[in-house]
């Protein structure tokens, strides 16, 4: 199927399953221990043996010899793999940095060997022995050193091309003739995944056909990369993913542990599981890259801005990719001089690759403080600020409208349910106690992408309708939603439809990702249940365009059918992939929202606590509340810590992340969350799906960051433009404790 034009009215519409608070139909799996992730597929492969992955001691230079004796003769091992004994690799599309190394080292902790063993203790302290002559070669870990010389990156395909900046209008005379102007610089750090579930995989091999039971967002990426990596043919390889204990983008490219698993597999004769520690899984991954953000904005005295300027540099290995901080800047603000542009330092960290709502996640960090700066400096309410600059088509290509934008209620409906109105515009003066009271606004906007995605869908003897695709649930509720679609698609109730996930013998789907997999897999769904309605009603003889399914069964004019009598004569099996046309070049497809954040800063300590939270979300069709609603509180969580605690602490001598394990990289805990509010605005865009659909899962946290900033500000009136906002970065300037310094050294002097 293609979806080319916008979506007429369609069984999804009567809303009887789909759009209803539905429980997760994995969730008695998961609260009861009984759902199968990698590491815990005791159940499949017997026989299985223990790999220990040991990582590259230095961050860049080579190995001259690796000593692998001691540590093959020491008990319980049964094999020890290298790129000594490994054979040639390839590397897969998705990967920049090569997943075994040897003899070069591109990046701490790279894999360098990997020791199979009976038991996980005996894998462990063989690989100790492990004796690698390194020979340190001079890297590059310092993003503040490397930026001012770091070079534009092209988005052009054609690499051929130089880089250039972004221009629409003329920015440096609009900026230079503007009554008022903002130039600042902000800077994010690098930040982990820290999802709870490790990297994890079970291999096994029999003859030349590998299985592995692995623990990853795309099963189609994932299989193709591990055959290319491994020389094997495609046809010859099945990877399993059916349970994924959060992957927040870290889980999108196959790691270490798959492959090491396969060559630790193939060298033991036996399967093998491996699951990354902790400290590798911070070092041997990828990571949100660090920022440096330098933001211009120039408006008229009336609030309008004329000019918006947003360069970010941010670094990575050779080959690698940028983080994409302005591309919100692009769409959502109205001014008509613009500069954009991205700069990319080499750095020779670990790889900066995705991670929960890549781009506009740090790029909202800046642009939602410059804008709040920029407001104060107008004299104007931020709310009304951003309100006065909204825009209905793309700021970029004049005439080009989104395909639903409603900020302005987003904003307006936010700030009555937050009481707005009775937030002190003083920074600073509004006290409870010892707590310093202050309220922050942000927009939300992450953009909506559809990706191509298929599904097959069964319909058995007993009337049980079965839907397999490879799509994948990370904790996101994708078995849930999947299953309401096929549930509305064929008329039956939610308990007779059985969703089968995460495995590539199942058609392909979006995965996933980058707020896409909810929208894309469901339509992949629907596309498949269309051809099994048709199929249905030819075997009943009735028209498909009038039937009607419900309550299990066909209506067609006077006839009233139960569908197990479309099956008498085997069970129904449909199949079907919906591809994409050109309505995202026609529209601007995105989501929008305002998240609203109340903190009070201790006067004398500087200890920062959230105390309430609001999100206003518009991202079409809710396709189940209470699933959507998980998604976004758990966003909103992640907001708080990248605004206030979470930082990789990178050694610029040495080149790795000091603070590799969750006691220190700090994330919050439920001691830190206050009152959280979600609202979701009735919306259906049919010009994005036939579900009429678009992501909410990483809506939920882009602006919320920049929202604690702003109520961290309008507390204590100290502006920090460093994340995270740690105390150190304002404390000595707290209004409250000048003060008591004030009456000390006074009264110190009248002794």
């Amino acid at each position: 199927m293609k979806f080319d034009t916008p979506a007429g009215i369609n069984p999804i519409d009567r809303m009887k399953v789909v759009g209803v608070a539905h429980d997760r139909v994995d969730g008695k799996f998961k609260t009861t221990g009984m759902a199968p992730y990698a590491y815990e597929r005791h159940d499949v492969a017997p026989g299985q043996l223990y790999g220990f992955i040991l990582g590259s001691a230095i961050a860049k230079g080579h190995i001259a010899a690796i000593h692998t004796t001691h540590a093959e003769s020491a008990p319980g091992v049964r094999a020890v793999v290298t790129y000594a004994n490994a054979g040639k690799l390839g590397k897969g599309s998705k990967n920049t940095a090569n997943l075994l190394a040897g003899p070069e080292i591109e990046h701490y902790h790279q894999a360098v060997a990997i020791v199979v063993a009976d038991t996980f203790e005996a894998a462990r302290s063989a690989a100790a022995l492990i004796d690698v002559d390194y020979v340190r070669g001079t890297g590059h870990f310092d993003l503040a050193a490397a930026a001012p010389t770091a070079p534009l990156h092209s988005e052009d395909k054609d690499k051929s091309k130089p880089a250039v900046l972004d221009r629409v209008g003329d920015f440096e005379a609009a900026f230079a003739a503007a009554p008022v102007t903002l130039d600042a610089t902000y800077t994010t750090p690098d930040e982990a995944h820290a999802m709870m579930e490790p990297f994890a995989t079970v291999a096994s091999w029999s003859g030349d056909k590998l299985t592995v039971w692995t623990s990853n967002q795309m099963i189609a990426w994932a299989h193709d990369d591990l055959a290319q990596t491994l020389g094997i043919a495609k046809e010859n390889l099945r990877v399993n993913s059916p349970f994924i204990g959060g992957g927040f983008g870290g889980k999108l490219f196959l790691r270490a542990d798959a492959v090491m698993a396969a060559l630790g597999a193939k060298a033991a004769g036996r399967p093998v599981k491996v699951a990354m520690t902790r400290p590798m899984m911070f070092n041997n991954s990828t990571h949100r890259p660090a920022t440096i953000q330098r933001i211009r904005l120039g408006a008229t005295r009336g609030g309008k801005l004329t000019s918006i300027s947003h360069i970010s540099t941010s670094g990575n290995l050779p080959d690698g990719s940028p983080e994409t901080a302005t591309a919100q800047t692009k769409l959502l603000y109205a001014a008509p001089n613009r500069l954009i542009g991205t700069r990319l330092a080499v750095l020779d960290l670990p790889e900066g690759n995705a991670m929960r709502a890549p781009g506009e996640a740090s790029g909202l960090m800046a642009l939602e403080i410059a804008m709040d700066e920029m407001a104060e400096k107008l004299g104007m309410d931020p709310v009304e600020f951003r309100i006065v600059n909204d825009t209905q088509e793309d700021p970029e290509k004049p005439g080009r409208l989104f395909s639903q934008r409603q900020l302005i209620r987003c904003l307006r409906d936010g700030a009555a349910r937050f009481d707005w109105s009775a937030r002190n515009p003083r920074p600073g003066n509004t006290r409870d106690g010892d707590q310093l009271i202050g309220l922050g606004v942000a927009t939300a906007f992450r953009n909506n992408l559809n990706v191509t995605s298929g599904a097959r869908v069964r319909l058995g003897h007993d009337g049980v309708v079965t839907v397999e695709t490879d799509m994948t649930d990370i904790g996101t509720g994708s078995y849930t939603i999947i299953a309401q679609t096929a549930a509305e698609m064929m008329g039956v109730p939610l308990d007779r439809v059985v969703v089968r996930l995460g495995d590539s013998s199942f058609p392909v789907s979006a995965g996933s990702g980058g707020q896409f997999g909810a929208g894309s897999s469901t339509s992949g769904v629907y596309a498949a249940c269309v051809k099994l309605r048709e199929a249905i009603a030819q075997n009943l003889g009735v028209n498909s365009a009038d039937a009607v399914f419900e309550d299990g069964h066909v209506r067609s004019g006077n006839r009233r059918v139960a569908l197990a009598d479309a099956v008498r004569g085997g069970e129904i099996v449909a199949e079907d992939t919906m591809h994409w046309g050109d309505l995202d070049k026609e529209y601007q497809q995105s989501t929008f929202g305002a998240h609203f954040v109340e903190v009070a800063v201790d006067a004398f300590t500087g200890e920062i606590r959230v105390r309430r939270m609001l999100a206003v979300c518009a991202a079409g069709r809710v396709l189940n509340p209470k699933t959507a609603r998980s998604q976004v509180i758990g966003a909103m969580t992640m907001g708080v810590g990248g605004a206030l605690m979470e930082e990789l602490a990178v050694d610029t001598r040495f080149g790795f992340f000091v603070n590799h394990d969750l006691a220190g990289y700090e994330v919050p805990v439920h001691a830190d969350i206050p009152h959280q509010e979600v609202i979701f605005l009735d919306e259906a865009d049919d010009k994005v799906s036939p579900m009429k659909a678009k992501g909410i899962g990483e809506l939920g946290l882009c602006g919320v960051a920049a929202a604690v900033a702003n109520a961290v500000y309008n507390a204590t009136g100290v502006r920090v433009r460093d994340y995270p906002i740690t105390l150190d970065k304002h404390l000595e300037k707290l209004p409250a404790l000048i003060q008591a310094l004030t009456i000390r050294n006074v009264c110190e002097k009248a002794k």
